[in-house]
Parts: C-alpha cells; sequence; structure tokens
C-alpha cells in the first residue's frame, strides 16, 4: 500500500502521541501481571513499539538501556524468520546475549507482529528481567560462572506463541530448567498480555487513523526525530576526544581490564570507537555488542537531548565500532551474566572522555554498578525455594547547577 509523504503535523504529533500510550499501556500491564518482584517493584524492563522494519518508533523503559536494544531483538527475529514466516498470533522469545537479546540470560525479550487487516505493520517488544533463568546458581547471576552454558536456560530467538496460544513444548522446557517455574511463567505470561494489550491498541489506532496516515506518521516522526538530533549534534564541541580507564577484575582473577574510547563529533556524526580495550574475559562481566549498544544508544540521547521523544531517527548519527572479542562485544560462549558492570563502563568512559569539554552537561562520575544482592532459601511455612533478586542504588556525581546558588559559591571564595 502506498504511503504519502506528507501528513499534517498536527495529526502526525496525534499519531506519535498515541503510539506512545501503546508502549505505556504495555508498560503498566506487564508491572501489574509479573510475578518478579524485580519487574513490578525495581521495573528492570522496557517496552517499545518498532515499525516493520525493527525500527523504533515508541518507548517506555524502566531500564533505559533496554529501549536501545529492543530495536536489535525485532531485527534478530527478522533475520532468523523473514516477513514470509511470520504471522498473525506469534510470539518469540529471545534471551541470547550475542544477537537480540544482548544482555544476559535473565533478561528475556519477547517481540509480538502486529497486523491490520492481513499486513504486517509493526513489531511490540518488551524485555524483563526473570528472577529465574536457571543455571547453577540460585536467582541466575554468578560471579565466578566461565561459560554461558553455566548461567541459565538460553531461548535463542524462538517461536513461543503460535496462533495466540503457547507451543507447550517450549513451555514445559522453560519449566523443567528454572527453579521457580511458576514466577518464570508468570513472568512469561505477563509479557505476552502485554503485548496483546499492544496488539489490541495498535489495531484501534489503525482503525481510527487509517494505515495509511499511520505509516506517514511514523515515517515523519522518524524524520523530525533525525532533524532534531542533527540540530543538537551541532551544539556539540567538535574533534577527537580519548578517554581511557579499567575494570576492577573479572571476578576470577585479580588483573584490571584495561578499556579505551576515541570518541569523534563531526557536523554528521558522534563515533564511539573501542578498538584498544581488553579482550573479552574469563569470568561474567563481558558485555556483547547489542548491549553496548544500548549503553551508546543511552550516552548519546543523554548528550543531545534527553527531553525529545525517542526513535529511531534520533540515533541516525550514532557509529559504534568495537572489534568482535572485545571486553565490550564478547562472542559465544563468554559468560555475561554480571554484564552490566561492563555496559556501565562503557557509559561512563564516553561520559569521561567528553565531561572536561561540557562540563554545564555532564556531572561528576556516578556510582558505577548495579551490586546485585540475591537471597535465596527456604520459605519458613511452606519450606519452598524462595528467592529475591534486587539492585542496590548508589548516588550520582553533582552538577555545575546542582550544588549551591553560584552566587553563594562566590561569597564563600571571596
Amino acid at each position: 500500500m502506498a504511503v504519502r509523504t506528507k501528513i499534517d503535523p498536527f495529526e502526525a504529533e496525534i499519531i506519535r502521541e498515541s503510539l506512545v500510550a501503546v508502549a505505556e499501556e504495555m508498560f503498566v500491564s506487564l508491572q501489574r501481571t509479573s510475578q518478579s518482584t524485580i519487574i513490578y517493584e525495581v521495573l528492570d524492563f522496557a517496552c517499545g513499539i518498532t515499525d516493520s522494519k525493527a525500527q523504533l518508533i515508541a518507548q517506555t523503559n524502566g531500564v533505559t538501556a533496554f529501549a536501545g536494544i529492543l530495536t536489535f531483538t525485532v531485527q534478530s527475529v527478522l533475520d532468523k524468520f523473514g516477513l514470509k514466516q511470520i504471522r498473525e498470533g506469534d510470539i518469540f522469545a529471545t534471551n541470547d546475549p550475542y544477537t537480540g537479546g544482548g544482555t544476559h540470560l535473565s533478561d528475556v525479550a519477547m517481540v509480538m507482529p502486529l497486523f491490520f487487516k492481513g499486513e504486517l505493520l509493526a513489531f511490540a517488544a518488551n524485555k524483563a528481567h526473570w528472577t529465574e533463568v536457571g543455571g547453577k546458581d540460585a536467582g541466575s547471576w554468578t560471579t565466578d560462572a566461565t561459560e554461558v552454558f553455566q548461567e541459565g536456560l538460553q531461548l535463542p530467538c524462538v517461536r513461543l506463541y503460535i496462533d495466540h496460544k503457547p507451543l507447550p513444548s517450549v513451555v514445559d522446557i522453560i519449566r523443567a530448567n528454572v527453579r521457580t517455574p511458576e514466577m518464570s511463567l508468570g513472568d512469561m505470561y505477563a509479557q505476552a498480555a502485554g503485548l496483546r494489550m499492544a496488539d489490541r491498541r495498535f489495531t484501534e489506532l489503525c482503525a481510527k487513523h487509517g494505515v495509511e496516515q499511520v505509516q506517514a506518521g511514523v515515517d515523519y516522526l522518524l524524520t523530525q526525530g533525525e532533524r532534531q538530533v542533527r540540530l543538537d549534534l551541532a551544539k556539540l564541541p567538535k574533534g577527537v576526544f580519548e578517554a581511557e580507564d579499567f575494570i576492577d577484575d573479572d571476578g576470577l582473577t585479580p588483573d584490571p581490564i584495561p578499556i579505551r574510547v576515541k570518541v569523534t563529533i563531526t557536523d554528521d556524526e558522534f563515533v564511539a570507537d573501542f578498538t584498544g580495550s581488553g579482550p573479552q574475559a574469563r569470568g561474567p562481566v563481558n558485555c556483547t555488542r547489542t548491549g553496548l549498544m544500548g549503553g551508546m544508544r543511552t550516552i548519546f540521547k543523554a548528550l543531545t537531548n534527553p527531553d525529545t521523544p525517542v526513535n529511531e531517527g534520533g540515533f541516525r548519527p550514532l557509529k559504534v565500532i568495537c572489534p568482535e572479542g572485545n571486553i565490550f562485544s564478547a562472542v559465544r560462549p563468554a559468560p555475561v551474566s554480571t554484564y552490566w558492570e561492563t555496559l556501565l563502563n562503557s557509559v561512563d568512559l564516553v561520559w569521561k572522555a567528553l565531561a572536561p569539554h561540557m562540563p554545564e552537561r555532564m556531572t561528576a562520575g556516578h556510582f558505577l554498578s548495579v551490586c546485585g544482592l540475591i537471597l535465596a532459601g527456604n520459605h519458613a511455612d511452606t519450606g519452598d525455594l524462595v528467592i529475591m533478586v534486587e539492585p542496590q542504588a548508589g548516588g550520582w556525581g553533582a552538577g555545575v547547577t546542582s550544588s549551591r546558588p553560584r552566587s553563594a559559591s562566590r561569597s564563600t571564595e571571596s
């Protein structure tokens, strides 16, 4: 079907806000129906809508970097199955860290194609941390794994639902491989419910505005997203900015891991090059390339304009260079259970490179860790296994406008 090349900007804004509302309703649905406290209390999940080409068009997030990853999650479904093999009522699941999953096995992503009158127009996607996905340790986090096979059940972009019904064989595999099947499957059903909610609301949107207008609205918002970010990019300092640091250790050896970045900012591009950082580690601090992209999208958005709506157009000037097998782009079967330590370091490294040149925009250094806590034991009344997983939040550095008023500061110094 032909897409209109022009759309009234007011209607385009209504469509954009409607798409955001779809993602937000998916977010609330998942939060309220999930079983894991790390989902419904910590909000360790994100939801988004992409177009049929996996371009992000709307997002809501409890974890910002997850939203940056959903594009690659949907793309992995397209790469594996192709448009012709994707049908109405399908739902796909992946936690493969090395492709569209992008983080660690505990973060399970689910994707549903959105059809209207038989035409595939978009995808709904969410990504959430299940408390249990199996592996050698309760809670599926470990600091001493040496390969991904020790870290839990792998779902390598599989079809989980057909005709709106879960595949019993896949459900049985999940049930048999996790310590708390009721909780893990409850999270799975909650994610599916959120996707179905998005499907209903997207159908209503298309019925109200028409497919041609919705597609034109999506094209408009992607174009506007790119136009806005290029205006914001023009305000950044131009040149080459470098930083280096180290990650304390990999959990198994005491040796620090060197990390380096070279940030090149031009009128047209923002390039982050991690060449020269240490090789992937023996311990589970490795980050994969998709995870790195989530981190880089996060810091790029923070540096340009964090207040504008997020969509794929806003990331088009961003380029990331990182050799395979690097600590930031580990390959199978590298362990990745505590990947977040390295993902956070990738963000901090770019931060460190640019902070001296953008003091009005960048705060001082931050906590730089999740410090995840896992408690596992038997319930006092039932004797059943009980697992609680939660992060321990830390502080953020001060900025030029986050302390005393400037006049008070001057009077003190004088």
